[in-house]
């Protein structure tokens, strides 16, 4: 009671927030007449001073006005467009590293522009994150304009772009891309081996567009960068053949936990048949320790079976299981599930089982994003989810408010006994809606289901759109229809992300397909007639009641609901909105129907009868906020022991980034040297020990295969006044005076630069072998529970030990490996060239073979056959191998690059 008192006297915190930024929003507005007045040539002039002054100390909040002022009128020139007070607001939060909360159709596009402006001015640009890659190419070029009037550059990122042209996009003053993409864009700079391959400048400011979809539901999937690992094809397709034979008795499913184990009885028929198949050798069971890898392969087998569903989780295409986002119902191509598991799902499809990978880089979107000194965001729905902004990212949510008042009916939940009743209502519902003229958006959680509820309307003859994963391409263009007069859209939950349903249609469409159909035609002309025809459409579709959003089941997220009755009411449009349920609904089964399901037989309802109550909407959204909750602790848990690594991978990443920016790493490769020499001494010559009980031996065989310096170390033990203090300098001494000697033989410049690659190759690699090892302790330290231990902490204990361990062995493989390099002797020299000769005129002779009209091989087959095209080629002996490329595959027939197996440096 009270609280609601303070909340009237005082208004809540976010009515304080909105308060405080007027004064802002009227300074800007004040400013509007003069900003009017400059020429374009001036607003860019304005653009100039503006920098001067940011980059001379003066702070971005001091300029906020000006800057905002100027990008205000840059694109009411450039688009037509006029920011609204509101859309100001939102740029202002932004600005400040809040997410501001807009409704769809408010113009979050747009308020981007300002904050990432503003931003640009410091030089060191700005990153504005969007959700796929149709939506960056179509800001970076809508909002380009913006930025050209005001004299900024702006780039875009996508998959697969030119390596030049990616870099000029990240140099650019503003930059769109999609989260995938700048995560990957920064794992592979952290896999370069040189400064000027690197593509990205920094992390400086982030504008997320789309923020809760980026940051919480697609956060739960780390990126990664990986290589094949060994081809275990077989042995998923002989357990996924195991499987069908399984009974229910042999497994239980957690459907709330999306968990799936063996029982007892499964267990033995498991032992039995694996036995009977030959993949478990006789007398071995499956709870030892050598069948950890079959036990692993069964349980992704049944995962794979029982838990993921084809045309829900995932469809397939062309031959290929494709994983769909089960937020946004998007196909995530070039997206695998790891640990084997989509491999499995590959098996129970039939399609080709690739091999599986090894992990070469991983960052979640969680710790990417932190990377940024300012982060900030947009969407429509953040509010239920502000506390895990607020702990996570450091973020705020403040809900901006629209632009004129909504007038969007929300109607109470209807809540039938069966599917089929729900879904024979659904029907009735939509034909009624469509023979008055109002248009349907239909949500559905799944492909299998939007396809269903297609075939019940094609039955009745309702002419519909469906939009889904199949039909992802299409997507803009069905969006664009949606609000068309009459028009019924069956939606997964992508439900028209990033387009906007706008009644009687999107004009911008219309036009554009009438200026290509009609290329002849003044397009002037034709914008005029389109423009004029739609307000009539449009009106007609006010009249029938706006756009009529129908769900057919709720979402385990109250964000996702709130996304897809946010289609309807934009900028103060009529519309209405409603959820149709049955018990038999995922959430509603999962999360006590039964009880509801006594008190509806009670009651005595008649089939196709619904429940329509507002305490029904209260326990369905109090069931959700459970869900909501143990989800974001999922979350928070998965975060904390990527913390571990993130800790980790911080320092070798900066490492790598010293090393490449590095003139001169002797000193860094020296000490190195002199860290192992130390360790060989008290490993050898204990501390606190008599020289009889050293292993002089033992030192003398280390330091030749760690050193390459074979010194009378044997005899030092021998004489009088020798401690380990003085064997440690001799050794000190001795390997420095090789490697000077070295530095002599190889010129001072390829000595730097053969330290410098040595240093990276071997970090990376190290690197890699320490994710491996991680993962696998990730999974060990789960069952320390069991002993009444903290897993996260004996994560975090383990994990540094590990860590040391590699820095360590890093430092010994990186001595041994300079030690032992050594330049080519003059023959060795003169045969490689006489080999280079040799291959370049039998590569000369068959091209001309080729061109006098004899069976030659083509370029690719040329390219397949390698140095093996070469006369006496002997695949056992490198003198025959003529002069393969670093990249090509090695000649010794191995499968690895020629780099790693006999090209690797010696």
């Amino acid at each position: 009671m009270f609280g609601k008192l303070a909340k009237a006297v005082f208004g809540t915190p976010n009515d304080r927030k909105i308060k405080a930024t007027r004064p802002l929003v009227e300074k800007i507005n004040a400013l509007e007449p003069e900003f009017e007045k400059l020429t374009d040539d001036e607003i860019k002039d304005r653009t100039e001073a503006l920098a001067k002054r940011a980059m001379g100390g003066e702070s971005l909040d001091d300029l906020l006005p000006e800057a905002f002022a100027n990008c205000r009128e840059a694109a009411k020139r450039a688009l037509g467009l006029r920011a609204f007070d509101v859309q100001l607001m939102g740029g202002i939060f932004l600005h400040q590293g809040n997410i501001s909360e807009m409704k769809t159709g408010e113009g979050k596009t747009l308020v981007a522009t300002f904050p990432a402006y503003l931003n640009a001015l410091s030089g060191k640009g700005v990153h504005v994150v969007t959700v796929n890659d149709y939506l960056a190419k179509r800001d970076a070029e809508w909002m380009g304009k913006v930025f050209a009037a005001l004299g900024l550059t702006t780039g875009v990122v996508y998959p697969q772009q030119p390596e030049d042209e990616k870099k000029a996009a990240y140099a650019c003053d503003v930059t769109y891309a999609t989260n995938n993409e700048l995560g990957f864009d920064y794992l592979r700079d952290n896999m370069r081996s040189s400064l000027e391959e690197m593509s990205q400048r920094g992390h400086n400011f982030a504008i997320v567009d789309e923020v809760d979809s980026i940051l919480i539901d697609e956060a739960r999937t780390p990126l990664i960068i990986s290589g094949p690992a060994q081809d275990r094809s077989d042995l998923y397709i002989a357990i996924d053949r195991l499987i069908p034979d399984l009974n229910d008795d042999h497994y239980e499913i957690d459907e709330k936990t999306r968990n799936v184990s063996f029982t007892d009885d499964g267990n033995e028929f498991l032992e039995e048949h694996l036995h009977a198949r030959g993949l478990l050798p006789e007398g071995q069971s499956l709870y030892d320790p050598e069948s950890t890898t079959v036990v692993h392969h069964v349980n992704q087998g049944l995962r794979a079976h029982k838990l993921f569903t084809k045309d829900k989780d995932y469809i397939v295409r062309d031959g290929q299981v494709v994983l769909i986002d089960e937020f946004t119902g998007r196909m995530m191509a070039g997206r695998r599930l790891s640990d084997g598991l989509h491999q499995a799902i590959e098996a129970k499809e039939g399609c080709d089982i690739q091999p599986e990978n090894v992990t070469l880089a991983s960052v979640t979107f969680q710790n990417y994003f932190r990377l940024y000194d300012k982060l900030s965001g947009m969407t429509g729905t953040a509010a239920t989810e502000a506390e895990e902004f607020a702990e996570i990212y450091g973020l705020g949510v403040v809900e901006v408010p629209t632009n004129r008042e909504i007038a969007r009916i929300d109607e109470d939940d209807q809540v039938f006994r069966t599917a089929r009743e729900k879904y024979d209502a659904i029907v009735d519902t939509i034909k009624e809606a469509h023979e008055k003229g109002q248009p349907v958006l239909v949500g559905t959680t799944s492909i299998e289901k939007s396809e269903m509820l297609s075939a019940m309307l094609k039955e009745k003859g309702l002419p519909h759109n469906v939009l889904n994963a199949r039909q992802h391409e299409q997507e803009a263009q069905i969006v664009a229809d949606a609000g068309k007069l009459g028009a019924v859209t069956i939606a997964t939950n992508m439900a028209g992300r990033g387009t906007d349903i706008k009644l009687g249609g999107n004009v911008e469409f219309q036009i554009m397909e009438a200026i290509a159909a009609d290329p002849e035609g003044d397009p002037e002309e034709i914008r005029a007639r389109i423009e004029e025809a739609h307000k009539g459409e449009e009106q007609k579709v006010k009249d029938a009641g706006g756009l009529f959003v129908l769900a057919t089941e709720r979402h385990e997220s109250r964000r996702i609901d709130n996304q897809l009755r946010g289609r309807s009411g934009r900028q103060g449009d009529p519309g209405r909105s409603s959820f149709y349920l049955s018990l038999e609904d995922d959430l509603m089964r999962i999360f006590g129907s039964e009880r509801l399901d006594k008190v509806l037989k009670t009651l005595g309802m008649q089939e196709g009868e619904a429940i329509v109550h507002p305490w029904v909407n209260k326990s369905l959204e109090r069931a959700q906020a459970k869900v909501e909750g143990r989800n974001f602790d999922i979350r928070k848990q998965l975060l904390k022991f990527d913390d571990v690594m993130n800790d980790q991978r911080k320092v070798i990443f900066s490492q790598r980034r010293e090393i490449m920016e590095a003139d001169d790493l002797s000193e860094i490769v020296t000490d190195m040297r002199h860290e192992v020499i130390d360790d060989l001494v008290d490993q050898y010559l204990p501390p606190k020990t008599y020289a009889d009980q050293w292993d002089m031996h033992g030192l003398y065989a280390a330091t030749i295969e760690h050193l390459g310096i074979d010194e009378p170390v044997i005899k030092w033990g021998d004489e009088d006044g020798v401690d380990d203090e003085v064997v440690r300098e001799r050794l000190q001494d001795a390997s420095d005076k090789l490697m000077a000697k070295k530095a002599v033989d190889f010129g001072a410049e390829n000595m730097r630069n053969i330290e410098k690659q040595v240093l990276l190759q071997t970090i990376d690699a190290k690197w890699r072998e320490h994710l491996l090892t991680l993962e696998h302790l990730r999974s060990v330290v789960a069952f320390r529970g069991y002993a009444q231990r903290d897993p996260l902490n004996e994560y975090k204990s383990e994990a540094f030990q590990l860590f040391e361990s590699m820095l360590e062995s890093l430092r010994v493989q990186v001595t041994q490996q300079l030690a032992q390099i050594r330049p080519l002797t003059e023959e060795e020299q003169r045969q490689m060239m006489e080999q280079m000769m040799a291959q370049q005129a039998q590569l000369k002779a068959q091209a001309d073979a080729s061109q006098a009209g004899q069976p030659g091989q083509t370029e690719g087959d040329q390219a397949a056959a390698g140095p093996t095209a070469a006369e006496g080629f002997d695949e056992n002996d490198p003198a025959t191998w003529g002069n393969p490329g670093r990249n090509d595959p090695c000649p010794c027939g191995s499968g690895k690059k020629f780099k790693h197996c006999h090209g690797k440096l010696a």
